[in-house]
């Protein structure tokens, strides 16, 4: 056999071998991706809609909806956690059933082993940054205008009879019957910053309607009684308070906790890529004198959402070099194990990024740019990982 076939057909088993690691590699990933999304939409879901959705003041169809607008924000997470966990169980069942041993007889490196799972590590990178910077501020804009837009067909859906409602800043509300506009045995809680009732009232019955321009439900009560209590000390029960007649004609229950006070997409997070230049192009002009230390906590705070969003990108690539030596490592079939060790990285990694944020009341130092440390981290552990298993 000539020297010419036999790399050929060196060439023909190679290629084999990278689609079939690339391949049980990428299911693995694949599900594991779908597994932290579903979960964390799950947890969004719960926390966001499903209780609108009970409630009455949101349809079925509209809650799938919403769901689906939260995938994007949900994957800018899940995917460097599911290439990690995605990595270490496949290269952890090889390891275990020999399969890279043999592939190491047969002279082949762990770099080269490896090759397909960092070419699929680099197309995951490719795919965060596109989800990081564009779909998903996109798709967190949309959901946000979908989920006011659901609430302010009817604001006065929020009443629901029987419910203790919270929805309201430093306001509690209890009704007893609503038919329409009109709510029978109304109870109302105002609250302190400290969250003491300073005002309690009462009233018989009342009608409720929606102020747009004010952003607020305006209650207006009929056989009202109102007890007020001091500001300094409400909760003093031993002086005794005497109810009044509820005197103005009507009580705002403001919307600002629940809508927001300002336009969705003006937060940084939700800023696509060429907006979020653009913002950032514009804060480095000089500011007057009074506005400089704003201008220069605004622009630390545009720079590190941006700085954010490409290190979560690069974060698939980096989970990808540490995940293969320790894989290789570890050496374990049981899946929960691998899991384990994989949540375990993942926790590590987000909880320095969490750190690294809190420099950001020290624009000086540069914080934006700290929030790299924790790719640079993992990456050098990676490589320091893999030269110890190589020599092993």
């Amino acid at each position: 056999m000539s020297a010419a076939s036999g790399d050929a057909r060196c060439a023909f088993i190679l290629g084999i071998l990278d689609r079939h690691i690339f391949k049980n590699v990428f299911l693995a990933c694949l599900g594991a991706v779908g597994f932290f999304t579903f979960v964390m939409t799950a947890g969004n879901a719960l926390k966001d809609l499903i209780g609108h959705f009970l409630a009455g003041r949101m349809s079925l169809g509209t809650t799938i909806e919403l769901m689906l607008w939260l995938l994007p924000y949900a994957v800018m997470y899940a995917l460097p956690m599911g290439i990690l966990c995605g990595v270490l169980l496949v290269l952890g069942r090889m390891s275990a059933e020999n399969e890279v041993t043999a592939m190491r007889a047969a002279g082949l490196s762990l770099v080269r082993i490896a090759r397909p799972i960092y070419v699929l590590g680099g197309l995951g990178m490719v795919c965060a940054l596109v989800v990081n910077v564009q779909f998903m501020p996109q798709a967190r804009v949309k959901y946000k205008q979908e989920l006011l837009h659901a609430i302010r067909t009817d604001p006065k859906l929020l009443i629901v009879p029987k419910t203790f409602i919270r929805e309201f800043r430093r306001t509690v509300v209890y009704v007893g019957e609503r038919e329409g506009d009109r709510i029978k045995d109304v109870w109302v809680w105002r609250l302190d910053p400290e969250l003491r009732v300073t005002e309690m009232l009462r009233a018989e019955s009342g009608t409720i309607a929606f102020n747009e321009e004010e952003n607020s439900l305006v209650f207006t009560p009929v056989n009202a009684v109102v007890e007020h209590r001091p500001e300094k000390n409400p909760e003093d029960f031993k002086t005794d308070f005497q109810p009044s007649t509820f005197s103005s004609t009507s009580m705002t229950f403001s919307l600002e906790k629940l809508f927001g006070h300002q336009i969705v997409n003006t937060k940084p997070e939700w800023l696509t890529l060429p907006r979020l230049l653009g913002a950032i192009e514009a804060q480095k002009a000089p500011a007057p004198d009074g506005a400089e230390a704003a201008r220069v906590k605004t622009l630390t705070k545009l720079r590190m959402v941006l700085q954010d969003k490409l290190a979560m990108g690069v974060a698939v690539l980096t989970f990808v070099f540490i995940a293969v030596p320790l894989g290789i490592k570890v050496s374990r079939r049981e899946t929960s194990a691998n899991l384990g060790v994989a949540v375990a990285l993942a926790l590590s990694y987000y909880f320095l990024t969490v750190v690294v944020k809190w420099l950001d009341d020290y624009p000086q130092i540069r914080p934006d740019l700290w929030l790299w440390l924790p790719n640079v981290i993992f990456v050098v552990l990676g490589v320091w990982l893999m030269r110890r298993v190589q020599r092993a």
